[in-house]
């Protein structure tokens, strides 16, 4: 008795292995196949149940296979996961479908040996681009054809994106290297540019007619303040009033001085508009003029509104604020 009347005879059809039954009747084209690409040992691959599934064929189906042309399988083409990349692929798997990917859910559903990725007994192949194009030539059926003409066509676009952005991230590169080289020639002129600029020496002198530099020099005074300007000085105009508001926001400003009219007119015109100013009428004669500068004592060669008009000095004195008070209220 020949085996077909044997198979026959006990009421079973014999079955052909390259013939594949699908056991899904799902849209396949509705699956993002990128989403499946997997990144491991620093390449892109796919596994087997992903590959079965999408294929339409059971897995074990799917490796019968691949164990009877092992040949046209080198380690570049395929490799199996160690426990330590199953397990963190698994959970991976895992957590995407928890997040919402219902159409591979549905799927997987269907396929009894990916229905429980717990349950996978031996530890899943991975294929990389060239292992899935030699599939296509030991499956035979057309569903599986035609998907792997689809997989082929998503790892050559991906290969397509990661050189055009390789290309844009060379020349990010090259911009941002070329910022850094700007920016390292500015801060070497701004440098150079502060050695050159004068200092805020607690000693300055200024000729007679040095207006400009004893006006910038006592400017940046004020504008270093953080806490508080005093100024004590018998005679006082709008120039003065003009160069305290170069202070920082916050930062209190204070006059002692002799009263004088047409001063208090501007004073209040001064602080409708401004942030005000405080006058304080001096109690008795001053000869010298000085301004404080938070804890710092500046004694003036001149009124603030002459200053460079002729020789003058601003030098920083060691006493401290609170003790000159004392002297002047």
């Amino acid at each position: 008795m020949t085996n077909k009347n044997k198979s026959q005879k006990n009421g079973k059809k014999k079955v052909n292995v390259d013939s594949y039954e699908l056991v899904t009747n799902c849209d396949f084209k509705s699956i993002d196949i990128e989403s499946l690409i997997r990144i491991i040992r620093g390449q892109k691959v796919m596994v087997d149940f992903d590959l079965a599934m999408l294929y339409g064929v059971k897995n074990k189906r799917l490796n019968e296979q691949v164990r009877r042309n092992i040949k046209r399988f080198p380690e570049d083409f395929m490799f199996q996961l160690t426990k330590e990349e199953w397990n963190t692929l698994r959970t991976q798997i895992m957590t995407t479908e928890q997040s919402g990917n219902k159409t591979i859910t549905l799927l997987r559903s269907q396929i009894a040996t990916a229905k429980d990725l717990s349950k996978i007994r031996t530890l899943p192949y991975a294929f990389t681009r060239n292992g899935i194009g030699m599939l296509s030539s030991v499956l035979g059926s057309d569903t599986a054809i035609d998907m792997n003409i689809r997989i082929m066509r998503v790892f050559t676009a991906a290969h397509q994106i990661m050189e055009n952005n390789a290309i844009l991230f060379k020349k990010v590169l090259h911009l941002e290297q070329h910022q850094l080289e700007t920016d390292e020639k500015i801060d070497l002129i701004i440098s150079k540019m502060e050695e050159r600029s004068p200092k805020m020496l607690p000693e300055q002198i200024f000729q007679t007619g040095c207006v400009w530099d004893a006006w910038a020099y006592v400017s940046d005074l004020v504008r270093s303040a953080q806490k508080r300007i005093i100024l004590i000085d018998n005679f006082v105009d709008d120039r003065v009033l003009s160069m305290l508001d170069k202070r920082d926001d916050g930062v209190p400003a204070t006059i002692y001085s002799r009263y004088y009219e047409q001063f208090q007119t501007d004073l209040k015109k001064h602080n409708e508009q401004y942030p005000a100013i405080e006058f304080f009428q001096l109690s008795h004669k001053n000869h010298d003029r000085f301004l404080i500068i938070d804890d710092k004592v500046y004694f003036m060669g001149a009124s603030l509104k002459d200053m460079g008009a002729g020789l003058c000095t601003v030098s920083e004195m060691q006493i401290s604020p609170e003790k000159l008070l004392k002297y002047i209220i």
